[in-house]
């Protein structure tokens, strides 16, 4: 006799869910592996890292996707029926990522989910639940914020008067005020006790505070079950289960590594590509096909192996042979991929790289949403996790993850900032409040965006704003153009769209297809030297053709104990070199040739703009600066040198580059810039003045020798120099590129940087 009706179930007594054994296969991947739990009453949590099956398990307990074992409801087997089934006999879903109608309006999703069900779950029970719903009745799920869209989608689970509550990260992409009114929606379901909570989070905060049992699922299993509280006080188990902490530095999260009671992660996850009859590449991943033997010392893993006997042909081509086994012939390696043809691997992704890691797909939903789907389509099918991020600024509504409005509240001046009215200064505003959103998100794995002028502007400024080395695509109308305004220092990776931006087309859908792969690769295969005892710590040192001898004299003095990353002082150089301090990546910065402050100050060609030193003063990091090339300002051929200047000492360096020779008053100029920058460094500064002059053409006998010149220089810089314990001006009598005044320059970097640690550049 069945117990369930459409009216207010009466719960049978014992558990409320009882999962046995439940295994879950796509094709040969094995992505749950016997997971058995229980739920009496309340709620129970399931954390554990992206990629570990979570999701699945909500599915196969949704019916969505095809299972093995048993899930019982109340003692009842549910396992095979279809999902309108499963939820009439009591489960409701709450499905990551809300899948919210756009077009429905909230009142319309409540009224099509409550249908001619009957229980204490009313429409008019939702809107005095949830009054921000009551608010917004009128308007269509692509109008509501993140945070609305949750409410909506737990609302909608809740009209079927649901027994058990399945809910799959529920705070996901919202902000801290709106999880923390989920968290107390949570407890007070739990309290009224009329419906339990199986409840899916990576949020371990919020679960240790909701749950009453926690179940930590790592490769596709359960690893632990335990009392809220008793996770919740040991810290240690937290770190080697999870890899992170309650109430820690989220940014050591990256670091950690779990034990062996996590069941160590695998090396890789291979995407395989399957075809169909008439419809396009899909992928879907595959099997790690280590040999059981290995997978017993090893750990359960996610992706294990269906047939091991297909382990030696396959580790042939993972290339995870045994160090002295033969490397095989291009013949046999050809073979071998004829022989596995129809699995059609396409490539394989480090799980270590790309787990807690989401590829964030960013632009103008209104105009491009089109392309900017395709992008997160062709991620999607590499198995990766994407966030869609809407930047439009026209209020229209947004079928992204993220609502314009989530990242128009990270604007220093707040929302009513960016929507202005104006376009040209909302697109503006939108860039600096996408800057700042960007930059908080603690799962950025990677950054990709299409469009057009306006499109490529609002994305790139945030780019810039990120960490070198952390993967950047933007595929761009203007990316065949000057793209400096763009680019800047950065690593950002410039794809030009051949046609516009405007809709999918045989030639845009394989632009977009390589771009959306190739940041698949850089997430998946970003290197990273953490860990590497091997590596030299790196150093940052700026050259320009006149001081060339210095500055390979002292790469040669260091070249043994660090990594000697060269910049040539155009500009441009100058802040790549910054960038690499913003980002962390330097140890120290020999600053040889400070050229580009001449040109910023009378107006060459190759300033690196006003913020030149800045980077040093932001971090303190250890700098042994000079006054190479400051002799000089850069322009153009002969003919593009301004009016004004054409009567001056100018030097042609080569037929598209000539050099002028600074005057007194320019030097005067130059060496105040320099000294109140050097004076604000609060990090160890050596700064090294050659009196014998600043490049190989400003000496005896040369073009640009003009003692009365550098004079000026060096009087402006010593005059206002403020010397302290950790902040030394040395004259030396020597011209920059001596033997002497290089040793000089080697010393004073030894001096305050000392014998140099192994490094671990800390790159994303």
């Amino acid at each position: 006799m069945r117990w369930f009706s459409r009216a207010r179930r009466a719960r049978p007594p014992g558990d409320v869910l009882t999962v046995e054994k439940l295994d879950v296969y796509y094709g040969r991947a094995h992505a749950l592996q016997e997971v058995s739990l229980r739920l009496d009453h309340g709620v129970t949590a399931v954390v554990g890292r992206n990629g570990m099956g979570k999701t699945t398990l909500c599915n196969a307990i949704t019916g969505l996707v095809p299972a093995s074992g048993s899930v019982r409801l109340c003692g009842e087997e549910i396992l095979g029926l279809p999902p309108n089934a499963i939820t009439d006999r009591g489960i409701g879903y709450v499905p990551q990522g809300r899948r919210v109608w756009p077009s429905l309006t909230v009142d319309e999703h409540l009224r099509l989910a409550l249908r001619d069900r009957s229980g204490p779950w009313t429409v008019a029970r939702v809107y005095q639940t949830f009054p921000r719903l009551a608010e917004r009745k009128g308007n269509g799920g692509a109008e509501l914020s993140g945070g609305e869209q949750q409410m909506l989608a737990i609302a909608r689970a809740l009209l079927f008067n649901p027994i058990l509550l399945v809910m799959d990260e529920p705070t996901e992409g919202l902000a801290p005020v709106i999880v923390q009114q989920v968290a107390e929606m949570l407890k007070r379901l739990a309290a009224d006790g009329a419906i339990s909570v199986l409840l899916i989070e990576q949020n371990l905060g919020v679960a240790i505070e909701v749950a009453d049992i926690v179940d930590v699922m790592v490769n596709g299993r359960i690893a632990r079950s335990m009392p809220s509280a008793e996770l919740a006080a040991d810290r240690d188990l937290q770190q080697r289960l999870l890899g992170v902490k309650v109430g820690g530095d989220e940014g050591e999260a990256d670091d950690a590594t779990p034990d062996a009671e996590a069941a160590a992660a695998p090396d890789t996850v291979t995407v395989y590509t399957v075809r169909r009859a008439g419809d396009e590449t899909a992928a879907a991943p595959a099997p790690d096909p280590e040999p059981a033997a290995e997978r017993a010392v090893r750990g359960f893993t996610r992706w294990n192996a269906a047939d091991p006997r297909t382990a030696p042909r396959d580790r042939l081509l993972d290339g995870r042979a045994d160090p002295g086994a033969p490397v095989p012939s291009l013949d046999e390696a050809a073979a071998t991929l004829a022989e596995r043809r129809p699995d059609g691997r396409a490539m394989e992704f480090p799980v270590a790289a790309t787990v807690g890691r989401a590829a964030y797909v960013a632009g103008t939903f209104d105009t491009k949403g089109r392309e900017l789907f395709f992008l997160r389509n062709c991620l999607d099918k590499l198995g990766l996790r994407t966030v869609t991020v809407d930047l439009a600024t026209s209020g229209k509504p947004s079928p992204a993850m993220i609502h314009p409005r989530e990242v128009a509240r990270h604007h220093p001046k707040g929302e009513r900032a960016v929507f202005t009215g104006d376009r040209g200064s909302a697109v503006s505003e939108m860039a600096v409040a996408f800057e700042q959103f960007i930059a908080r998100r603690r799962d950025l794995g990677g950054l990709i965006s299409a469009g057009g002028s306006g499109g490529t502007a609002l994305a790139t400024l945030a780019m810039r704003g990120l960490p070198i080395g952390v993967p950047k695509v933007m595929v761009s109308t203007v990316a065949s153009g000057d793209v400096k305004p763009y680019v800047g220092p950065s690593d950002i990776c410039m794809m030009y769209s051949v046609t516009d931006v405007a809709g999918i087309n045989r030639i845009s859908e394989r632009v977009l297809a390589n771009a959306a792969h190739a940041l698949a690769g850089m997430i998946g295969y970003g290197r990273t030297r953490d860990g590497d005892s091997s590596v030299k710590p790196a150093i940052g040192l700026t050259q320009f053709g006149v001081t060339t001898p210095c500055v390979q004299a002292v790469t040669h003095a260091l070249e043994a104990r660090y990594d000697c990353l060269v910049f040539h002082a155009t500009g441009t150089g100058g802040q790549s070199m910054e960038k690499l301090v913003d980002s962390g990546l330097l140890t120290g910065v020999i600053d040889v040739t400070t050229t580009e402050i001449a040109d910023e100050i009378v107006g060459g060609v190759l300033s690196a703009g006003p913020a030149r030193l800045d980077s040093i003063i932001r971090t303190r990091l250890p700098y042994v600066g000079s006054c190479g090339a400051l002799d000089m300002v850069n322009f153009w051929a002969m003919d593009t040198v301004p009016a004004q200047f054409r009567g001056r000492n100018l030097y042609r360096h080569n037929p598209n580059v000539t050099l002028m020779r600074t005057t007194p008053e320019e030097c005067g100029r130059i060496g105040r810039f320099i000294v109140e920058k050097l004076n604000r460094m609060e990090g160890p500064v050596r700064f090294l003045i050659p009196e014998g002059g600043l490049s190989l053409i400003d000496a005896a006998g040369q073009p640009f020798w003009d003692p009365a010149a550098d004079r000026a220089l060096f009087d402006a810089i010593a005059s206002g120099f403020r010397a302290g314990s950790r902040r030394t001006l040395v004259r030396l009598p020597h011209n920059i590129n001596d033997q002497a005044f290089c040793d000089a320059l080697v010393a004073a970097f030894d001096e305050i940087v000392g014998e140099p640690a192994l490094a671990r550049p800390q790159v994303r």
